[in-house]
């Protein structure tokens, strides 16, 4: 019988300077939080490959890929958009569709992860232009989720902003803290999966 999978998947949101962002954050968290980490960035969709998660696995001894259809997410993973595509979430694995929808793709994504999810879905959103995953925080906050925005840290603070100004943002800190808090949210998860399944340990025969 296959495992129930229950692990907390976080969608990371960003644009134009998003990548000092996605370091940072990598940086801030250990290897073993329980959950996996989806990074959606608007690469050009010119790009036949992506370098971002490359250059995101110097950041982090969590395996780094990019996304693909019907690949699995597994926790204390990382994974990055492909380029000129629309990424979604379904049973624990990932849905792709292309050509990409041109500045909606955090929205597209967050919001799959909110349906997908419920309260298990976390919501990120670093630095960036306009105000792309906006309404996916609301989205997830409206299902008992939690979500997060990069502070005035953010190279353009476009996108935090947004998402500030339409109240679907929970925390606003620096990214360091954001992955320190993360950490923590992980590690309750983890303690709480633990009671539950404990008790049955102890049942009678």
């Amino acid at each position: 019988m296959a495992a129930v999978r229950s692990h907390l998947i976080v969608g990371i949101g960003g644009s134009a300077g998003g990548l000092y962002a996605y370091m940072a954050l990598l940086d801030s968290l250990p290897d073993h939080t329980g959950m996996s980490f989806v990074i959606i960035s608007h690469i050009l969709p010119s790009s036949t490959h992506s370098l971002l998660a490359k250059l995101l696995a110097t950041h982090t001894k969590m395996p780094v890929s990019v996304a693909s259809e019907e690949m699995p997410i597994e926790p204390n993973h990382v994974y990055v958009i492909p380029p000129n595509a629309d990424l979604r979430v379904e049973n624990y694995s990932f849905k792709v569709s292309s050509p990409r929808t041109m500045n909606k793709q955090v929205n597209i994504f967050l919001t799959s992860l909110s349906e997908a999810m419920g309260h298990r879905a976390i919501g990120v959103i670093v630095s960036g232009y306009d105000g792309d995953g906006s309404e996916g925080c609301m989205q997830i906050k409206s299902r008992g989720g939690t979500t997060f925005a990069q502070d005035s840290s953010s190279t353009v603070p476009g996108m935090p902003l947004s998402a500030q100004n339409r109240g679907g943002v929970d925390f606003v800190l620096p990214v360091e803290r954001i992955g320190r808090e993360l950490n923590r949210i992980g590690s309750r998860s983890k303690a709480r999966d633990h009671t539950a399944v404990a008790p049955s340990h102890f049942r009678e025969p």
